[in-house]
């Protein structure tokens, strides 16, 4: 075969094939849907993965062509968006958002539609006492995502507060507060309804630290009487979601979301929903419009802006 002269070899037979990018492995599996992160890297540490049919250990990274095996399962490591979904949970009080609880008090996960072979994903958590808004969803790194600092996602909460609110106590709290785990403030912070020492306000914050609104209020002296969520970034409760019901967001939704949690770049498949399913999204969409559902003791309403 005649030798070919530098100007007749085309350009990428000259370049070197890029190594296949490789993944933490406890990322992977959240991806997968498997649980959260901190939930797989446990199960990694206690032996119950496998990358080609070998123990994993915490740290191992892999690529899409390794063989992965939660608890004998097999685990695929390509990430499908059209196959993510999110739910929107109004919590009401007197639930924790543990998978099981001892005490055997009910938990958020009793309240939720069952997903095949798959896991929901709690974003964030809601203390025993406080209500509102929740979000699920079967994608680990979605989950990670919105609740991770860097993304900078603001909680919106709507609180009672039991003593004197002066525009003092305010600026404290926008300024910020240093707490145990450090400083930490409301971004802001706006009158809601009430006179003199039973008021409700509603107030922004930026992390999602255990007991941040509370421990921010009680830090002034005050008391907080009611807390419920009211917004997670660009997400709502909407008006026919009543307390203990839950609604599935729908395509543009979790694109917006995706958005918001800086997933922009990432092609988002609209998802191919079968008849049988599309039509069951419908049926459950109508039953909480006619205010149909599993109806808990109702929270007294709060103010609306």
């Amino acid at each position: 075969m005649a030798k070919r002269t530098p100007d007749q070899i085309p350009p990428e037979a000259d370049a070197v094939a890029a190594p296949p990018v490789d993944e933490k492995l406890q990322k992977v599996l959240a991806r997968a849907g498997c649980g959260s992160r901190r939930e797989m890297e446990r199960a990694i540490s206690a032996g119950e993965v496998s990358v080609n049919d070998r123990t994993a250990s915490l740290g191992d990274r892999v690529t899409e062509s390794d063989k992965i095996t939660l608890r004998g399962k097999p685990v695929s490591g390509q990430k499908d968006t059209s196959k993510r979904r999110v739910i929107l949970y109004n919590k009401p009080e007197g639930e924790i958002c543990s998978r099981q609880d001892p005490e055997g008090r009910r938990t958020v996960y009793q309240a939720l539609p069952k997903i095949s072979g798959e896991r929901w994903i709690s974003v964030g958590r809601l203390d025993f006492n406080t209500s509102g808004l929740l979000l699920f969803t079967n994608d680990g790194d979605l989950a990670n995502k919105l609740m991770h600092p860097s993304s900078v996602i603001d909680r919106e909460y709507l609180v009672r507060i039991q003593g004197d609110v002066d525009d003092a106590m305010r600026k404290r709290l926008i300024d910020g507060v240093m707490l145990d785990d450090g400083v930490a403030r409301f971004t802001d912070i706006v009158d809601g309804a009430g006179e003199s020492r039973n008021r409700w306000f509603y107030c922004v914050v930026m992390e999602g630290r255990n007991r941040e609104v509370r421990r921010l209020w009680e830090s002034q002296g005050v008391r907080v009487s009611r807390l419920k969520r009211v917004r997670y970034g660009n997400i709502f409760i909407p008006s026919h979601v009543r307390v203990g019901q839950w609604l599935e967001l729908d395509y543009r939704e979790i694109a917006d979301l995706c958005q918001t949690a800086g997933l922009e770049s990432e092609r988002i498949t609209k998802p191919k929903s079968s008849r049988e399913a599309t039509a069951v999204r419908e049926r459950h969409e109508r039953k909480l419009r006619a205010g149909k559902g599993r109806k808990p003791s109702r929270l007294k309403k709060g103010p609306r802006r």
